[in-house]
């Protein structure tokens, strides 16, 4: 579970609840209207299966998923390895790596490790695993896409239900007591789908973005690794190479758990 989403989460929850307790009169009930989440959530939902393909649509709980429980790598594991599959093939050649396959859980990596022990050309090689990467990257885009078509269409149906509650108040004016309560449900859609925009969908959207950033990131790191590998660097330039995409603070840790 990543903290930082639920935290986000609750925090954004918790203030706007604090500010209904806080304020004169305030009261939950208030704030709540079936019809007015109706429209914008299942209008949100709607434009979205027109603006794209049905299949498309079923990556959804797989986003939301990934927001909330995401399978990050670790970069300096990923370094770690490739240091260690460099040394052996400086020692015991290429080939060597043959029997290390076995041992290799990221898919990426076994796949730049077999076509290196294959003695694959290295721009077709990296050709690829770059191919590899592009494929990647477009599913990640098509999920934050989602997310963020969402969170576009949210607030626009919010305004469409302020407009339907105005025009059903104001066909109602022979009667003036209902006047205020038509009012603050039609602007209670628009709340809400301020709501589900800037709480949920463009949240969720950026930090897919920021997941995808750092996925690629690691793949990055790989292929660099991998094709030094087979082009015989050094194990030490491999390790100060890939170090640079560590922050400056996992630097200096690694050089003392080294030392």
């Amino acid at each position: 579970m990543d903290k930082a989403t639920v935290g986000g989460l609750v925090l954004a929850v918790g203030l706007l609840a604090l500010a209904v307790l806080l304020a004169p009169g305030g009261s939950f009930l208030a704030f709540w209207d079936a019809a007015s989440a109706a429209v914008v959530i299942g209008g949100a939902i709607a434009a979205t299966c027109i603006a794209f393909p049905f299949g498309a649509l079923f990556l959804t709980p797989g986003v939301v998923k990934k927001v909330m429980s995401p399978k990050m790598q670790d970069l300096r594991p990923v370094i770690r390895q490739l240091v260690e599959f460099s040394e052996i093939a400086r020692r015991d050649g290429i080939l060597a790596l043959e029997g290390k396959t076995e041992e290799i859980e990221d898919p990426f990596i076994l796949l730049g490790i077999q076509m290196a022990v294959d003695g694959t050309d290295a721009e077709l090689m990296e050709a690829v695993l770059r191919t590899e990467m592009e494929a990647v990257a477009a599913r990640h885009k098509t999920g934050k896409s989602l997310m963020e078509t969402m969170g576009r269409y949210a607030p626009a149906f919010g305004m469409i239900g302020t407009l339907m509650g105005l025009i059903i108040m104001l066909g109602n004016m022979d009667d003036p007591a209902a006047i205020g309560p038509g009012m603050a449900v039609a602007l209670i859609t628009t709340l809400y789908g301020a709501m589900v925009s800037n709480i949920v969908c463009l949240p969720f959207a950026d930090k897919l973005g920021y997941y995808s950033k750092r996925e690629l990131e690691v793949r990055e790191v790989i292929v660099r690794g991998i094709l030094s590998i087979q082009e015989g660097d050094n194990p030490r330039v491999l390790e100060q190479k890939l170090n640079t995409f560590l922050p400056v603070n996992q630097r200096k840790s690694d050089e003392e758990e080294a030392a």
